[in-house]
């Protein structure tokens, strides 16, 4: 197990690499901790929950509403959870987006921490202090932002996921490396997600070294005013796919960061979209589609990272070089309609 302590503002996050779920106990205590998971994680899992407070929600992305987390806050009330309590979200980006946004409210805060049990919450997901839901066809807009207590990283929980769960979080890996790391891209175009599926020491380096990249860039800019921008690369357009199509997550982000790419190949003389496509396809994403364009321009109208009719659309210069953007709508849906 390696321990990284990470300050943020004035919040401590603790993350425990290469760890295992058993270790949860020296964290919290079990008589005073509620565990929020899902349905398919309690049921691949049901003997790690023994002996602890647990609370089932449906599972998907369906069920990041409002009435989940009603649903939850009534259950804590039976309980008779008071602010003494902790909340640990075990499960995947849906689980500790909820679990965080509940605990950030719930008698105005208690303490919340973090197992993520896919590849997308261990890089991505649940790191950052971003909670909340959605509402209606807009993704994530109501929430808060505070950093978890700590995360807790068991990599044995990935062995049950399907294909596609892995592909959620290797398009959030890529885009990492796309807009932060040529050495990253470049690691990842010698490998494949057969080799990072065989060989636990590269995953966990891998996991380790992606989350740490994330965690910097919170540290330096918690409420996304400057370099946090640049992780909304490929997420304006892949929100809106997501939010419209029947795709995964880490499907509309790829097919995000191609047209991302394909922009700024317009706008910036950006001369690697053949490669980032190529990358994209090794690890199973999609880079191509056809969608309704008047569909995804409403709801990237009402993005929450709009400034009055402004957005930060999020581009590259070259490999590793990302920069923020500010396009009209008028001018990024005629950027779009001229998309091959």
């Amino acid at each position: 197990m390696k321990q990284k302590k990470i300050r943020i503002a004035a919040a401590t996050t603790t993350c425990y690499f290469a760890c295992r779920f058993s270790y949860l106990k020296k964290l919290v205590p079990i008589d005073r901790t509620v565990i929020v998971t899902d349905q398919h994680v309690y049921q691949s899992h049901a003997s790690l929950f023994k002996g602890w407070n647990t609370i089932v929600l449906k599972a998907g992305e369906a069920y990041k509403i409002q009435p989940t987390v009603d649903a939850v806050i009534e259950q804590l009330v039976n309980m008779k959870a008071d602010r003494h309590m902790w909340l640990v979200g075990v499960g995947g980006g849906v689980i500790t987006d909820l679990t965080g946004y509940i605990g950030s409210i719930y008698m105005r805060g208690i303490n919340v921490g973090f197992v993520p049990t896919t590849l997308l919450a261990m890089v991505d997901a649940a790191i950052g202090g971003k909670n909340g839901v959605d509402h209606l066809t807009y993704k994530n807009l109501v929430g808060t932002i505070r950093q978890p207590s700590f995360l807790l990283y068991d990599t044995s929980f990935l062995k049950t996921l399907p294909d596609s769960e892995w592909k959620n979080g290797l398009a959030e890996i890529i885009k990492h490396a796309v807009c932060f790391k040529p050495a990253l891209f470049r690691e990842l175009e010698k490998n494949n997600l057969g080799f990072y599926r065989r060989n636990k020491r590269a995953l966990n380096r891998l996991i380790e070294k992606n989350a740490l990249l994330k965690f910097n860039i919170v540290q330096e800019d918690e409420t996304e005013q400057g370099l946090r921008r640049l992780l909304n690369f490929g997420h304006t357009l892949g929100h809106a796919i997501e939010m419209i199509y029947t795709v995964s997550h880490g499907e509309a982000i790829s097919l995000g960061m191609v047209a991302a790419a394909r922009l700024s190949a317009q706008l910036n003389g950006f001369k690697a979209t053949v490669r980032l496509q190529q990358l994209l396809a090794k690890y199973g994403l999609p880079t191509q589609a056809t969608f309704d364009l008047d569909k995804l321009m409403r709801v990237m109208e009402m993005d929450k990272k709009k400034t009055g009719k402004l957005v930060h659309y999020i581009l590259l210069e070259q490999i590793g070089r990302a920069q923020p953007q500010l396009l009209s709508f008028p001018v990024i849906r005629n950027l779009l309609n001229q998309l091959p």
